[in-house]
């Protein structure tokens, strides 16, 4: 690879100060901030919200307005819910549906009653939707590839479809919980189809497609004024020629609205290896990057307009990662395990000795102390891959997942701001 850039810009992706950055060292002044333009709008940006956030992070569904990230949103996908003896079951109705939401959690700022039917989640979607009415909110149903295997057999697969429509378009919930147009569409997480399967996955998209057109209601995608179905399908696709070459991509295309590309995860702490978790590009041209991966499901007839960028707003990190001749990029480490994200970049920036690099060629980021390597996302990593998207007409991009973001929402808002400046850089050390 190209020789890295060390960073020393003050509009990283970052909860850091410059002075936290310059603490120890002598630091170039920041550049003169600019007024940005804001993106056209014409793209979507599709974030998945996390089931689990209630228990793990408090992650609930006001932050997305308390943020700010509830403005870049075009579409919310909900993940998640799961499959059971061939049908689309609830996967967590305490979080779901039973969870009482206090006050000052709720989007409308009221306590859910003790005894009203619908509480949780699902509740707080509802309030979400009637307070933004044009942003899209979807169901991502997720499981083991064995059960959706299962599921898309012939003898199978009406009746899960019907299951799944039923529940979460029609709002047949669960017994005495009705909540009609509470989702907008579905997006199926099959990680992933094989060529054994592949008959069966395309006659499951067909199924569904088949099925919501038949209900279809008038959807937030309708009210917002697309070109949309009624209903939007989407399904969450590998980012590998292992997941796409057994396909016949074009033939699923025709069922489906949006398919977005899961590139991320390209390394990672299944590893022992240093690398980047979801590069642009790549000097190797054998290298599987973002744009190889997407530019492979243009080829595999995916129309432009339905190709969603993955991104990962979370981080990887490597300890006992030795310097090497590229600070600790591409040199041998113990994975570190747990849930890392903006907040762990932030906390390692303000170790004395760690500093911030670039790989000019994927413009992903990195920081390394002389112990650990951190890979993630910041704003010009996720601005480059924006550009990316808008030069090649993709449909936009799609995140992973939403409460890894800062508490203002910086990485959201870095997708839908061009930069008015470029970044300030110095020859990073030997």
């Amino acid at each position: 690879m190209n020789r890295p850039r060390q960073i020393l810009s003050s509009v990283l992706a970052l909860c850091v100060s410059v002075s936290a950055f310059a603490q120890g060292r002598t630091a170039d002044p920041a550049p003169t901030k600019l007024h940005a333009t804001r993106s056209p709008s014409a793209e979507e940006i599709v974030g998945y919200f996390p089931q689990w956030g209630i228990y793990n992070r408090r992650y609930v569904p006001l932050d997305l307005i308390k943020s700010g990230a509830i403005k870049s949103l075009t579409q919310l996908d909900y993940a998640q819910v799961n499959i059971k003896d061939n049908a689309c079951i609830v996967a967590d109705p305490l979080a779901d549906t039973n969870a009482p939401y206090k006050a000052e959690d709720s989007v409308d700022g009221n306590a859910d009653a003790p005894d009203a039917p619908l509480r949780g989640n699902f509740h707080q979607l509802q309030l979400l939707r009637r307070m933004y009415p044009k942003l899209r909110v979807l169901v991502s149903i997720e499981g083991q590839k064995s059960l959706f295997e299962e599921a898309a057999k012939p003898q199978n697969r009406v009746a899960f479809v019907h299951s799944c429509v039923a529940r979460f378009l029609e709002g047949h919930i669960a017994p005495g919980i009705e909540a009609a147009q509470l989702f907008d569409g579905i997006d199926v997480d099959w990680e992933y189809p094989t060529a054994e399967n592949a008959d069966n996955f395309y006659g499951l998209m067909a199924e569904f497609r088949k099925q919501m057109d038949a209900v279809r209601w008038k959807s937030a995608s309708i009210r917002s004024g697309t070109e949309q179905r009624g209903f939007t399908l989407s399904i969450a696709s590998g980012a590998s020629h292992k997941a796409i070459d057994p396909i016949n991509w074009a033939r699923v295309a025709k069922s489906v609205d949006q398919v977005g590309v899961m590139t991320y995860d390209f390394q990672g702490p299944w590893s022992h290896d240093t690398g980047f978790v979801a590069p642009l590009r790549a000097n190797d041209p054998k290298a599987e990057t973002v744009a190889s991966v997407i530019e492979a499901y243009l080829a595999a007839g995916v129309p432009s307009r339905q190709l969603l960028i993955g991104l990962p707003f979370y981080a990887y990190q490597w300890h006992n990662v030795p310097e090497g001749a590229n600070h600790g990029f591409l040199s041998k480490g113990d994975p570190v395990r747990g849930n890392l994200n903006q907040t762990t970049a932030a906390a390692l920036m303000l170790n004395e000795d760690a500093e911030l690099y670039r790989d000019p060629a994927s413009q992903a980021p990195w920081i390394y102390d002389g112990d650990n390597f951190l890979t993630f996302e910041d704003s010009i990593s996720l601005q480059a891959k924006a550009a990316y998207a808008r030069q090649h007409k993709l449909g936009g991009m799609m995140i992973w997942e939403l409460s890894g973001d800062t508490n203002d929402a910086q990485l959201l808002r870095a997708l839908t701001t061009r930069p008015a400046i470029a970044s300030h850089e110095s020859s990073g050390s030997q």
